[in-house]
């Protein structure tokens, strides 16, 4: 008993190890790790290294090119276009991640009770086929006009938008992880040691907990940096609709959307967070990728 619990934590960092050597080598995840883990460092950091405020208008400063002053420029409010990309990255990326993270629990709860509790399967996946039918983008704009001003009037205006557009996203995103943890756990349910663990009287809560969720992680991790790419492209559409957050509120597809009137006069306004977002959506999906070789036993036993 004594050797089988040791071996336990071993075969775990053999297994972790097999892992991270798969991982490392594709090499588009290793390079999508870099860029996206710049991009981590900029916007974490940059407000401490680059101390201009990103809302700050100076108008005497509008429209001004490349300078030591503003390495990026100016807005057509004299705004620091350095600032304010790097305060509209810490945006977007951290709606984001609470978005995926709201629709990977979502996801994850609907598909682990479809596949394992015979009775809810049918009703849980007809709700999922239903929000799959619905169109996302009108959905998103209809909840965007009905609840901006209501949320902005009762928690403020940044506030309210962020948990309006988290939610939208992350309600409206959970659909495919539902269907991809309901088929992993229907496998799982045949499989020998969830016989044996049920044949022994476990309950349902602690076979989910200890048997099922733990070998579901696999497409749920997957599924998580695919749903990071999601949710920034969306919040940025959004903002580039002007349903996002306020004008003085930066996020990449705010800047997008202001400098569009301007695009011949000042293209770079536009590029520069059109590649911001370009890199991290890459990146995102180049580290789910790797992920998902790195986390398939036939691919690492090659």
């Amino acid at each position: 008993m004594t050797e089988a619990v040791a071996a336990a934590p071993r075969r775990r960092s053999s297994q972790a190890r097999d892992v991270w050597r798969q991982f490392r080598s594709h090499r588009g995840a290793m390079i999508g790790t870099v860029i996206l883990g710049a991009i981590l460092v900029v916007v974490i950091a940059g407000p401490w290294l680059w101390h201009l405020d990103p809302t700050a208008v100076t108008m005497r400063m509008r429209n001004r090119g490349p300078s030591l002053e503003h390495p990026l420029g100016t807005d057509q409010l004299g705004r620091d276009m350095l600032a304010r990309l790097i305060t509209g990255g810490r945006v977007s990326l951290t709606v984001g991640l609470t978005a995926m993270a709201l629709s990977l629990v979502l996801g994850t709860l609907v598909g682990v009770c479809a596949g394992f509790l015979r009775g809810l399967d049918g009703i849980l996946m007809r709700l999922t086929d239903l929000f799959l039918a619905l169109p996302l983008l009108p959905l998103l704009l209809v909840m965007s006009m009905l609840f901006r001003e209501p949320l902005a009037q009762w928690l403020g205006a940044e506030t309210g938008v962020f948990l309006l557009i988290v939610t939208a996203i992350g309600g409206t995103s959970w659909m495919h992880a539902a269907r991809l943890v309901r088929g992993e756990v229907l496998t799982l349910k045949e499989r020998e040691f969830v016989l044996a663990a049920q044949s022994i009287g476990t309950g349902r809560g602690k076979m989910i907990l200890r048997h099922i969720l733990p070998n579901v992680l696999s497409p749920i991790l997957v599924s998580a940096t695919l749903g990071i790419a999601s949710a920034i492209i969306t919040e940025s559409s959004l903002s580039f609709l002007g349903l996002g957050f306020p004008p003085d509120f930066p996020t990449w597809g705010r800047l997008l959307y202001d400098a569009v009137d301007q695009i011949q006069l000042y293209p770079m306004r536009v590029i520069l967070p059109g590649i911001a977002i370009s890199l991290t959506v890459l990146s995102v999906n180049y580290i789910g990728d790797g992920l998902r070789d790195a986390m398939d036993p036939r691919a690492r036993a090659r």
